[in-house]
């Protein structure tokens, strides 16, 4: 018996050593969060299995990206978009008998595609500004696309405001702005330095520079650093701006995009053979410049930056930075104003609530704050 229970006080001592050993992970009661990393977790709980859900809601679902290209007529705008996702998807490419007309005014007209990659679908919604820049006196001719922006901003911010939200909102908010500047050489004109400073504040701008293979490679050098210096000088935001920068690797990331801006790029739609194999490039009596080619011009870094690395990036940024912008001060107007907003229709006819004061049809009163309202 004595045997036995020296046997089982050693199994307890043992028992017990194992305890210290492996205390479980808690929290102080001064902690309010703490972390628990993978080796302190007893074993294997899925959380990674997250990654998996979103992509395959995502795959189901789709999403949009909405791409608005501004440059004068010439520039290579429609090929440049039909050169990014490789198809058809520009206004040009899809209208039959396209006529090209110089607009005395500035219109913006877009046209929408489903394009879908590997289960991926994505619709994409290309903006064009035909008219831009084309007039002999171009005084204001960004207006309309300011308007048509904020007009975009406006639009959500209406659903947004419904009392029966749609489960999924449109977005046609502008993601990102292509600004064509021609390869002239020499510094940016007032018309580029104006349209950039106004539209920098409220969508992501990237500047590229239009069918860059009229310039010798020493010329090409010399202009972007001219450009550069030029967005410096007029306080012009482009994307991606440093503040926006989340970690290190996105700081050393985004200072590589950075040191290139503005893109000098080619594009084209025609293949044509090359060592046996098929490349996008503009053929010349001198040979082909490929177009996918970073030693013969940048398209592959601005394709990168659109589609392959930092896509979601715009979308977030338009979303949180952008549009919370012009939410904000919509909202700080209808509170300065009283009932700045007007009410929004539902679906029902009724009206929905002003921003300020709830005059929602559920059980608020007209003087309930939105801060009060009951849901």
């Amino acid at each position: 018996m004595e045997e036995e229970k020296e046997v089982m006080e050693e199994i307890e001592v043992e028992e017990r050593v194992v305890e210290i050993e492996h205390p479980l992970p808690c929290l102080s009661e001064s902690d309010t969060q703490g972390i628990i990393k993978g080796r302190d977790l007893f074993g294997y709980v899925g959380i990674e299995a997250v990654l998996d859900q979103m992509r395959r809601k995502t795959m189901k679902a789709g999403f949009e990206f909405n791409i608005m290209v501004v440059g004068q007529s010439g520039l290579g705008k429609s090929t440049l978009v039909n050169t990014l996702f490789k198809s058809k998807v520009s206004r040009k490419s899809c209208t039959p008998n396209y006529e090209e007309k110089i607009s005395k005014t500035v219109h913006l007209q877009s046209v929408s595609h489903v394009i879908e990659e590997k289960g991926v679908k994505m619709k994409l919604t290309v903006i064009d500004t035909p008219g831009f820049g084309d007039q002999i006196n171009n005084e204001n001719c960004w207006e309309p696309i300011v308007k048509y922006v904020n007009e975009q901003y406006e639009k959500y911010l209406k659903e947004e405001l419904h009392v029966n939200r749609k489960r999924r909102i449109p977005d046609t908010r502008i993601h990102c702005c292509v600004y064509f500047l021609p390869a002239t050489g020499h510094w940016l004109r007032p018309i580029d330095v104006e349209f950039m400073r106004r539209l920098g504040k409220i969508v992501s701008i990237v500047p590229v520079i239009a069918k860059a293979d009229t310039l010798t490679l020493e010329e090409r050098l010399e202009f972007k650093q001219r450009i550069r210096q030029d967005l410096q000088a007029n306080g012009i935001r482009v994307y991606p701006q440093k503040e926006y920068d989340e970690d290190a690797e996105d700081r050393i990331l985004n200072d590589k995009i950075r040191e290139n801006i503005p893109f000098a790029v080619v594009g084209t739609d025609k293949e044509h053979q090359v060592n046996g194999n098929k490349v996008l490039g503009r053929k010349t009596k001198w040979g082909i410049i490929e177009v996918e080619n970073v030693a013969h011009c940048e398209f592959a870094h601005l394709r990168d930056l659109l589609i392959r690395s930092h896509l979601q990036d715009l979308k977030d940024v338009t979303h949180n930075i952008h549009y919370e912008a012009y939410r904000v001060k919509r909202l700080n107007e209808s509170n300065a104003n009283g009932l700045a907003l007007s009410p929004l229709t539902l679906e029902n006819g009724t009206e929905g609530w002003h921003v300020g004061k709830c005059v929602c049809v559920c059980s608020c009163t007209p003087d309930t704050s939105l801060d009060e309202k009951i849901p």
